[in-house]
């Protein structure tokens, strides 16, 4: 018989020679890099694109974006605070051995774990239980009518492979831990990881004995190529056959040309800016003393200053849509009345600075992911800022740097963005909510506090009255909009690029899922 870790090897490396690695290769270019393949640490865009092909959730979602089974084949409520889940039968990790309740308890556990950046979805989740092998409840502190909505993104991995190789806590991600699970993976999904080089490269290859059906990929090639006229050459030249984040400013030209298959659609996440609303003095200003961003006039002045219209139609060069509204019609609870945003008018932004006690203004830095519409907008941002008074110093960063200064809440002035699903309580919770223990506020970057929004947010993760719950939700945003907690800008228009030929199910959270993918 082998040892343990040799069996494993073993296995392995008969999966990944099983899958084809040409033919039907699939070349992926963008921008970003997946960071890590721990698939609870982070819960970036980013991350997700690329984890959910290899980690498998109990619930994922089809085509039309609508929720389905996955990993478990059914849930039901057995009681007020009790969900039970079936697992799906026969279905084996990639090094061969077989999922069970076992495993889904373990990771449930260990996506509620202090590091775990998906905690923030599973407020109100005490643990699960194993019932039988294929069984599992998941526990619950109060009533939660959409609990199966929570359980999206949330992987399962093996506890066997987690405890031989020392990764049964999630990596601290913000404190540049490294761990076997950073490199390495070992899911249940379509797709198995090959090799990853941060930063540069990585390999997924089709999984012959995953338990559903895919289209034609054999092997997914991811590639970071940083520089957008890179991208688009690599496209071009046949060096790569999909880029997921085409230049803003290319889209129409691409389209015009005719030369490859454009598909677009309406982000359901939105951009904003935030604000740190907790210190009694902003850090990176001129101000002493004082945080500006404390008052609502402030705010106001800042949302009256930017003409989101010009920067939609002149910096987005049109791929976007302006918004006042913190969460898109496309999740449940949202109000078209919120899309009304503070008009566009200096004068009124000059007088509410005066009001506010800062009749020249102020200086602040302002903190961007350095992806390139990003970094434009935000440039753009700063000089609007400045005629009216607000002295900004832009500052962009690299991912691995700004969303730490986002979770950590080290930012006086962001720009950010989240995707959310199709439930409003997730991104309420993540976003706006009071930060606390257990995931509460985890992206909540400028710290915004507000006990009624509080509140009205727990209340909603235990209503059980789906019409109340859909009620409440609109309160709840109908604050977020009145106390700008956050400024929201606009909703891009996602467009993906690639060869004749590629077919792929869009989205609308700019997520590629590989086994949509038809390839003639």
């Amino acid at each position: 018989m082998l040892p343990a870790r040799i069996a494993l090897a073993a296995a392995t490396a008969l999966l990944l020679a099983a899958a084809p690695a040409t033919g039907r290769t699939l070349r992926i270019a963008s921008g970003f890099d997946p960071q890590t393949m721990d698939p609870h640490a982070l819960a970036l865009l980013y991350h997700s694109r690329v984890i959910t092909q290899v980690y498998e959730s109990l619930v994922h979602r089809g085509r039309d974006f609508a929720l389905e089974p996955s990993l478990a084949v059914s849930w039901s409520n057995v009681d007020a605070t009790t969900w039970r889940f079936r697992l799906r039968p026969d279905v084996r990790f990639h090094d061969g051995s077989a999922f069970t309740a076992d495993d889904a308890v373990f990771s449930i556990e260990r996506a509620l774990a202090k590091n775990s950046q998906r905690a923030f979805q599973l407020r109100g989740v005490t643990g699960a239980r194993k019932v039988d092998a294929l069984t599992i409840d998941v526990l619950l502190a109060a009533p939660d009518a959409v609990l199966p909505e929570k359980m999206w993104l949330v992987a399962m991995m093996s506890r066997a492979w987690a405890h031989r190789h020392g990764v049964t806590a999630p990596q601290d991600y913000n404190g540049k831990q490294e761990t076997h699970a950073v490199r390495n993976a070992n899911g249940t999904g379509p797709y198995a990881l090959r090799s990853y080089e941060p930063d540069n490269r990585l390999v997924l290859v089709g999984n012959p004995q995953w338990w559903g059906r895919r289209g034609d990929v054999t092997e997914a090639v991811y590639t970071v190529i940083q520089s957008d006229a890179t991208r688009l050459a690599a496209l071009a030249s046949g060096q790569v056959d999909f880029v997921i984040d085409p230049p803003f400013q290319d889209v129409a030209r691409l389209k015009s040309e005719g030369r490859h298959t454009i598909v677009e659609t309406q982000d359901i996440g939105t951009q904003y800016l935030g604000f740190d609303q907790r210190r009694d003095e902003l850090e990176s200003s001129d101000v002493k003393g004082r945080n500006p961003f404390k008052d609502l006039r402030v705010r106001r002045a800042v949302a009256h200053a930017i003409d989101v219209d010009t920067i939609v139609a002149k910096v987005l060069r049109g791929q976007a849509a302006p918004t006042g509204s913190p969460l898109s019609r496309r999740v449940d609870g949202y109000r078209p009345d919120l899309e009304q945003r503070l008009p566009h008018d200096p004068a009124a932004a000059r007088r509410l600075l005066a009001e506010a006690g800062y009749p020249q203004g102020f200086g602040v830095t302002l903190d961007c992911v350095n992806a390139t519409f990003r970094a434009a907008v935000c440039q753009a941002i700063a000089g609007m800022l400045a005629q009216v008074g607000i002295r900004v110093t832009f500052q962009p960063w690299p991912t691995p740097q700004f969303f730490p200064k986002l979770t950590q809440a080290t930012s006086s002035f962001f720009e950010f963005g989240w995707s959310p699903a199709t439930d409003a309580w997730p991104a309420l919770n993540a976003i706006v909510r009071s930060h606390g223990e257990g995931g509460l506020g985890a992206f909540n970057g400028g710290r915004y506090s507000n006990p009624k929004l509080d509140a009205l947010v727990d209340g909603i993760r235990v209503e059980p009255d789906l019409a109340r719950r859909r009620q409440m939700v609109g309160e709840a945003l109908g604050i977020v909009h009145a106390d700008l907690a956050l400024l929201p800008l606009y909703r891009r228009t996602l467009a993906w690029a690639m060869r004749k030929g590629v077919e792929v199910a869009m989205w609308p959270n700019d997520m590629l899922e590989l086994r949509f993918v038809t390839i003639r």
